[in-house]
């Protein structure tokens, strides 16, 4: 990974040096005053560090047994008892803004919570050869490069299939963006913009450029 991709930061804690010191980069590249003060959001197996400004959240697991409480501030966490487990990463398409099927979703508020993640290009390592869903070995890419315009077409000239899919049924209004999932490789993306929602989601998703980018540990790392 390059130190714009931080799955490098999987397993540290909150108060960890390496993670102050690449939220500080990232900060460098907003206006915002206090980017690197997240909100917390607290509950008995999981807590969320959203640094909104930053287009970005940190999933962080309990360990040694430590349960947290919901409410918490972040002085009154343990952070020793606490490691990265996930993180999601937020590009906020345009047109998911103002199209016409974005008006009066629930999705459009969650989304306005958070600005665009402020540095580009991503380079994920995602080389070697891979199965397909037949067990046929598959040569790709050994890197997947992600921009603000990244589509879906990208992902998957990329990554190939996905392992996992859904989202884009259901009436145009209020209906789930489509998602896909990459098990080996830890990624699963969200899109967003006109293109990711409504009936003929599936038909125009091609076209339809990422609105989170959420990592995991993959199956490759077990």
């Amino acid at each position: 990974m390059t130190p714009q991709s931080p799955v490098h930061l999987f397993g540290l804690n909150p108060s960890s040096p390496e993670l102050s010191k690449y939220l500080a980069t990232l900060a460098t590249h907003v206006s915002t005053s206090n980017p690197t003060t997240p909100e917390v959001k607290s509950y008995s197996d999981v807590v969320y560090l959203n640094y909104y400004a930053l287009g970005l959240s940190l999933l962080f697991a309990p360990a040694s047994g430590y349960k947290s409480k919901t409410g918490l501030k972040l002085s009154e966490l343990s952070n020793d008892q606490l490691i990265l487990d996930s993180l999601d990463i937020y590009n906020i398409p345009k047109s998911s803004m103002s199209g016409p099927r974005s008006r009066g979703t629930s999705s459009r508020t969650a989304e306005l919570a958070f600005s665009s993640f402020p540095l580009y290009t991503l380079v994920f390592d995602v080389g070697g050869e891979v199965k397909d869903k037949d067990g046929k070995v598959q040569a790709r890419p050994s890197i997947l490069e992600v921009t603000s315009q990244s589509t879906g077409k990208d992902f998957v000239e990329c990554l190939g299939e996905p392992d996992r899919k859904g989202g884009g049924a259901g009436p145009s209004s209020g209906s789930i963006g489509i998602w896909c999932e990459w098990k080996r490789d830890g990624i699963m993306i969200e899109f967003g913009g006109d293109e990711a929602t409504g009936p003929q989601a599936w038909e125009r998703g091609k076209d339809a450029v990422w609105k989170v980018i959420t990592l995991f540990s993959s199956t490759s790392d077990k």
